[in-house]
């Protein structure tokens, strides 16, 4: 018998080891109302436990990520007929290492108290920031060309140059436009343009909208309360949201990381 109660003793010890770094995950977890995966948990946790150790200890409670569904109800809208359009330049090449030179530009529908609000938003490739974006109440020409006026503003307060960046939508009828096809080329700003029914083509930007309906809670919110919810939520993602694949760095720091190493490489 005594070989038999060892037994249970040593797998009550097995079953209760992780317990300590569970309740760490945990936390984490439930703060961020069950939507964040192994490698946003082991970034929140620093050095404490390694991403193995983290997804195991997950899969071993059942943590699992609520993962968002695809939103196939998008709203159509008939084409202005003063269409320019622009070949794709920016050909999926997502992965960029310099700043404010390519980034990518999209409209969202937010449906709240019954009512759709639109959010239009410019988004750096190279460093994940959201550079601008504007809420409005209409969905319209003057809504992008709000944003362009925004992201002129950004750069000129910044002192960064905007006749080096390429600007990549997709073939909505604002971006096809005459208007604002003639403004960007006024700015120096390079158009490029997904190919036709290519949602992939614009992918990051539509990837960060499922991402940033799913984090925030905006059903029961007026026009009001939403537009200050997203600023708040856009300074938290550009200052404090760690990204794996950006050296672990929020946009902004990761920016300032990339323009410091870009001045030392030219002093060399």
């Amino acid at each position: 018998m005594s070989g038999y109660y060892k037994y249970l003793k040593e797998k009550e010890i097995r079953n209760n080891k992780d317990n300590d770094d569970y309740l760490l995950i945990k936390k984490v977890f439930d703060n961020k109302k069950g939507k964040v995966g192994a490698r946003k948990i082991k970034m929140e946790l620093k050095e404490v436990m390694n991403l193995k150790k983290v997804r195991r200890i997950m899969k071993k409670y059942g943590l699992v990520c609520k993962i968002r569904r695809i939103n196939k109800a998008r709203v159509s809208l008939k084409k202005n007929k003063e269409n320019m359009f622009v070949k794709n330049l920016l050909n999926r090449e997502f992965k960029q290492k310099t700043p404010h030179t390519y980034a990518s530009t999209d409209i969202t529908y937010i449906k709240h108290q019954n009512k759709f609000s639109f959010l239009s938003v410019i988004k750096d490739l190279a460093t994940g920031e959201v550079l601008v974006w504007k809420l409005s109440r209409e969905m319209n020409l003057n809504l992008v060309m709000d944003t362009i006026d925004n992201l002129k503003r950004y750069f000129w307060e910044n002192n960064f140059d905007l006749t080096k960046l390429l600007l990549h939508s997709d073939q909505g009828f604002q971006y096809t436009n005459l208007e604002y096809h003639t403004r960007l080329k006024e700015l120096g700003i390079i158009q490029s343009m997904s190919r036709g029914g290519n949602s992939v083509d614009n992918a990051p930007i539509e990837s960060f909208f499922g991402h940033m309906k799913d984090e925030i809670e905006y059903k029961h919110l007026n026009f009001i309360e939403l537009n200050e919810l997203i600023d708040e939520y856009m300074l938290e993602y550009n200052y404090k949201r760690k990204q794996w694949g950006r050296q672990r760095m929020s946009p902004i720091y990761y920016r300032n990381y990339l323009l410091n190493f870009a001045n030392k490489s030219i002093h060399f």
